[in-house]
């Protein structure tokens, strides 16, 4: 069986997603590849399509969520996928090429132009769409899909009110990768990292966070009286891990500075000792950095380091919580990307898997609250628990496998 999986690198859960696909496929017999779509269409055209995406998510997140919004209508939604539509036949090519047994697509733009040229009848190919999100979107919603793989039961109802075939629904979960659903022993994984196994470890997920959030929420976690550690996580953000660093090594930054402020009272004149005393008398010199932490760059461990936590404090994209949720890791999250995140949280928040931390100044109350009522926390590592998608993988490629014999 071979198998072409069409994503897009507008945000990291698309690509996430295939790869444990890919990964899954792979070691069952099958041959799969993952082509980002629009670096192969044109790579200028993605390199525009995911600064314009990046700028407006972050940077303009109002303006991000009015056009989510009216992307969703019905009418509206049309026109904005027909312009899509107008290259979708320079896919062509790759798929006569491969000649794949099935398409599976883990992005709106590759489900819509695939559903094209079925439409078309430019291929007759099996149309699988994993939908990588916890609530549905018009965006991905196209006639030639033969399979919507989609996060829980709930996606349902919304979808069959977009005109989607019951039939056609499989709620088996986003997937990830299976090294997320085999335990770690705590106690063990803590030592061999160097960290107390007897007091509670928050995990921050920085992601494509700048330092301006994650710094913030770091310094609030440090006026919590009670005892805990942290773990950091920047992802490949060198600026954010450099700062981190910095922020955490900040004990003998201060010693030099009470010492150099002193000479500074004595040599006024020196205008640098002056700048030096000026930070001083910032807010940040009366934060004790107490909590001990380790700070993690890039890395392909994650699930070792959410299975030794007892709760994640993270932004909620689709894929970051799905991981979390197969690690049964209760979540704190911040910073939705208005639309599609938004959702996600609703959604885990809702079915009590997780709290939200709407502003910076809620991080101290929200955190402490959950760290001094561990039944809570237990409460949501339950419902994470019972939460649970482990067989995603395995339905996929089983279902795969029948739509390859009824279609063929």
């Amino acid at each position: 069986m071979k198998a072409i999986i069409l994503s897009a690198s507008t945000g990291g859960g698309h690509m996430s997603a295939a790869k444990a696909i890919k990964e899954y496929l792979d070691s069952h017999g099958a041959s799969a590849d993952i082509i980002d779509a629009l670096e192969y269409i044109s790579p200028l055209l993605n390199k525009t399509v995911t600064e314009i995406y990046e700028y407006l998510a972050i940077k303009q997140p109002a303006i991000w969520k009015m056009m989510y919004k009216t992307s969703n209508n019905k009418v509206v939604n049309r026109l904005i996928l027909g312009t899509n539509s107008l290259i979708s036949k320079k896919l062509l090519p790759l798929i006569d090429d491969y000649k794949p047994d099935v398409i599976i697509t883990t992005h709106p733009f590759t489900t819509e132009m695939t559903s094209k040229l079925k439409a078309s009848d430019k291929i007759d190919i099996p149309l699988i769409c994993v939908m990588t999100d916890y609530a549905p979107h018009r965006t991905w919603i196209n006639p030639k899909v033969d399979a919507y793989i989609v996060a829980d039961e709930e996606m349902t109802t919304p979808m069959i009110q977009m005109d989607v075939p019951s039939d056609k629904i499989y709620p088996f979960g986003i997937p990830v990768d299976d090294v997320f659903f085999t335990k770690h022993n705590k106690k063990e994984t803590l030592n061999q990292m160097q960290l107390n196994s007897n007091i509670p470890t928050i995990l921050i997920m920085a992601g494509s966070c700048g330092f301006a959030n994650v710094g913030k929420i770091y310094r609030k976690l440090q006026s919590i009286e009670t005892d805990f550690q942290i773990i950091v996580i920047t992802g490949k953000n060198k600026k954010l891990y450099q700062k981190m660093k910095y922020l955490v090594e900040g004990k003998k930054r201060y010693e030099k500075i009470k010492i150099l402020t002193k000479i500074s009272g004595k040599t006024p004149r020196l205008k640098h000792l002056k700048l030096i005393k000026k930070i001083k008398n910032r807010n940040e010199k009366n934060i004790k950095y107490n909590k001990k932490t380790k700070i993690i760059y890039f890395t392909d461990e994650v699930d070792k380091y959410m299975w030794v936590s007892d709760l994640i404090i993270t932004k909620p994209g689709g894929l970051t919580v799905s991981e979390a949720l197969a690690c049964n890791l209760p979540m704190a999250l911040f910073d939705a990307i208005p639309g599609q995140e938004e959702e996600n949280a609703d959604f885990l928040v809702s079915n009590n898997m997780a709290v939200k931390i709407e502003s910076n100044e809620d991080v101290t109350e929200i955190i402490k609250n959950l760290l001094l009522n561990p039944q809570k926390l237990d409460s949501m590592k339950y419902s994470c628990e019972n939460f649970d998608k482990s067989d995603s993988l395995k339905n996929i490629f089983e279902l795969i496998q029948k739509l390859i014999i009824k279609i063929t």
